[in-house]
């Protein structure tokens, strides 16, 4: 069975809402599409669009910001603007979302417009307790096609620092004609640029593994780690071929099957993956269309309910990662997540 690359964590440019944030977000996304060599054209678009997201923020976030990144699919590239809000969310996502309309009264080009501008678009609101609103603009101009399994991750780094010891990987497996997804869900011990390296070389390790068992695949993560700081790591095999999803995590990463509004939790064991490395077992639990499989570190807290997020778990997972990260993040950590969603055909 062959393995392929599908999407890892990268440098995310975290813009907390303050005077300077519309400008700050236009220059950053600017730099963004010209790295990934969109047109003139699209550039300009894509700084309208994190322009007037920014300027929502302002208006009627208490608390904020703008995530901004390149992101990778299928052989091409593209830029990628999340914006997260407390704010007091928006009662009809129908009305926001026809073109011409502010929603908040502020540039007035509206989610309209930034959903006809932008490739992939998507919106998920709680009233009273906040927005996440999504955009991407790919090099080659189109959406890409929905995947059966869909992943997709996101990590923010604590207060004060610029690098994240958390981060996650995703690997596709094919041969055999299964289809099969392997995930790594990685904390560095500590905060920082030393916790950060943690997670690059399991990243590595990650990539490298010719392995697809959940536990040999830590294994090879946990003899790459020998000698660093040490880190807890969930590996999590989803396979559709028996509908199933398997893991096995040494330390605090929480994994949790959402299906139909209620989670499963899947356990790791207590250890330290570089530094002593337990016995491995792997769990496993079903994992039907319409389920998901959400890893995150203890930057965020495991007591939220899917029944608390109506509707989130069939958006884009980087998405329900944002909003996950906005309503669980614990501010005075690093905080990961990927999230991997079984799409009813």
């Amino acid at each position: 069975m062959t393995t392929g690359l599908v999407v890892e964590a990268g440098d995310v440019h975290w813009l907390r809402v303050d005077i300077a944030l519309a400008a700050a977000a236009r220059r950053q996304a600017g730099l963004l599409a010209r790295a990934v060599g969109l047109s003139e054209d699209r550039t300009s678009q894509v700084e309208l669009c994190v322009t007037e997201m920014a300027s929502n923020l302002l208006k009627h976030a208490n608390d904020g910001s703008l995530a901004l990144r390149v992101v990778r699919a299928r052989g091409r590239a593209g830029v990628e603007c999340l914006s997260l809000d407390d704010g007091p969310g928006i009662d009809d996502v129908q009305w926001a979302l026809r073109d011409g309309r502010s929603a908040y009264g502020s540039l007035g080009i509206g989610m309209g417009a930034i959903e006809r501008l932008a490739d992939d678009c998507g919106i998920h609101s709680l009233p009273g307790r906040g927005t996440v609103v999504y955009t991407r603009f790919w090099t080659d101009g189109s959406a890409v096609e929905p995947e059966t399994v869909a992943t997709g991750g996101l990590t923010r780094p604590i207060s004060g620092e610029q690098l994240c010891g958390d981060t996650w990987a995703v690997r596709s497996l094919d041969g055999s004609g299964a289809q099969a997804w392997l995930l790594m869900m990685c904390d560095g011990l500590g905060h920082g640029p030393l916790a950060a390296r943690v997670g690059d070389q399991a990243k590595a390790a990650f990539r490298e593994s010719q392995n697809i068992n959940p536990e040999a695949v830590l294994r090879d993560v946990h003899q790459s780690l020998r000698g660093s700081r040490g880190a807890a790591v969930a590996i999590a095999l989803v396979d559709l071929a028996d509908q199933r999803a398997h893991l096995s995590g040494v330390g605090n990463i929480t994994a949790l099957r959402v299906y139909e509004g209620t989670r499963s939790g899947l356990l790791s064991t207590p250890g330290i993956v570089g530094v002593q490395l337990p016995r491995a077992r792997t769990q496993a639990v079903a994992f039907p269309p319409g389920a998901a499989l959400v890893m995150h570190s203890d930057g965020l807290s495991d007591r939220w309910k899917p029944a608390d997020l109506p509707g989130l778990f069939v958006q884009d997972p980087s998405l329900a990662a944002g909003q996950l990260l906005n309503q669980a993040a614990v501010r005075r950590d690093d905080a990961g997540i990927v999230v991997a969603l079984h799409r009813p055909s």
